[in-house]
């Protein structure tokens, strides 16, 4: 009998990376596990899919490391860039052939990038004050860190009923 494999959560602390930021950690891993669990195998069409008109899978995976970018550029205090922004309006573009590959490995270094930029912060400015996009809305530091995490794994979890009613319906 097989054991299966711990979710990140249940595999104890990730070096390096502060007490109070290892759950961020731990979802920022699960997701990179999950999503190319769901997708890799997944034809082109389905990347695209749209049924019942939500988010594709592409929309999904691009998504995820876009916010992740944006969302850990808020927790720096700093504003978005151009090539963000444009990202950003690229997010909802069909996946063509070759991409997906192109996309998930995005998203692996997306996190990397992510996990080391965790271990590099200073635990005693997590509630110091963040502006969040052109409105200035206010959060902190833990706050984009933590949305950050969250929103990706909400995002697994709309990506993964999208992967699966597109393979079933042929979609």
């Amino acid at each position: 009998m097989t054991t299966p494999t711990l979710e990140w959560w249940q595999r104890g602390p990730i070096d390096g990376i502060p007490d109070m930021l290892q759950p961020v950690a731990h979802m920022l891993l699960q997701m990179r596990d999950e999503v190319p669990a769901v997708v890799s195998a997944l034809p082109l069409q389905a990347w695209n899919a749209r049924p019942a008109n939500v988010a594709s899978v592409g929309y999904h995976v691009r998504h995820i490391a876009g916010v992740l970018d944006r969302l850990f550029t808020y927790s720096r205090g700093e504003s978005l860039n151009d090539e963000q922004f444009a990202a950003l309006r690229r997010e909802g573009d069909a996946v063509v052939e070759g991409e997906p590959a192109i996309l998930l490995d995005r998203l692996s270094a997306r996190v990397d990038v992510c996990l080391a930029e965790l271990r590099r912060i200073d635990a005693s400015t997590l509630a110091d004050v963040r502006l969040i996009g052109r409105a200035k809305l206010p959060s902190t530091v833990l706050g984009c860190i933590v949305h950050g995490a969250e929103h990706s794994m909400r995002h697994l979890g709309q990506l993964i009923v999208t992967a699966r009613v597109a393979t079933e319906t042929g979609a």
